[in-house]
């Protein structure tokens, strides 16, 4: 299990790409996107997961925690694009290898029969980001939600070397 350290958390704080206030915004641009071959929209958070469903948007891979500012919300019954759903363990503050192999297991499930996947973390999905953005495939993005602000629209092949050099801010345990 990694933990981020106290002295890193602040990193976790700025946006991992470009920021827009809301989902309509960046609407054209992930329609655009969406067009060109093999492109994987991930979206991490419960509200940015809803929000794409509603405005139209299906995501290749989705994963939530039930929780939305750290308070209890069941979407099981409103979030209708996937087909298949995996549960993984995640406490706050941390990645676990549990929450790295369910990632990993849904993209090699997406490449080899296309489905879209939930994943659904008991605990916290908040830096999902990180192992995301190393593990997509290349030319994907991932969407997730900056409490107060808006959406991260977070192109990973400009951004994979920097999480990599964010995961030296978590010890291992």
């Amino acid at each position: 299990m990694l933990i981020l350290k106290e002295e890193g958390r602040s990193e976790f704080k700025k946006p991992f790409g470009k920021l827009y206030s809301s989902i309509i915004d960046l609407k054209d641009n992930l329609e655009n996107y969406k067009q060109q071959e093999n492109n994987l929209i991930i979206s991490i958070g419960d509200v940015t997961t809803i929000n794409l469903q509603k405005a139209g948007i299906k995501t290749d891979m989705g994963i939530i925690d039930n929780r939305i500012e750290r308070k209890e919300y069941e979407f099981k019954d409103k979030l209708v694009n996937y087909k298949v759903q995996f549960k993984a363990e995640n406490p706050p503050g941390t990645i676990t290898k549990n929450l790295w192999n369910t990632i990993k297991k849904g993209f090699h499930l997406i490449e080899t029969s296309h489905n879209n996947i939930l994943i659904v973390v008991n605990g916290e999905e908040d830096l999902a980001v990180i192992p995301c953005v190393i593990m997509a495939p290349h030319n994907s993005i991932i969407l997730y939600g900056q409490p107060g602000k808006g959406v991260v629209f977070c192109e990973v092949d400009q951004v994979k070397s920097k999480a990599e050099k964010l995961l030296e801010k978590f010890e291992e345990t």
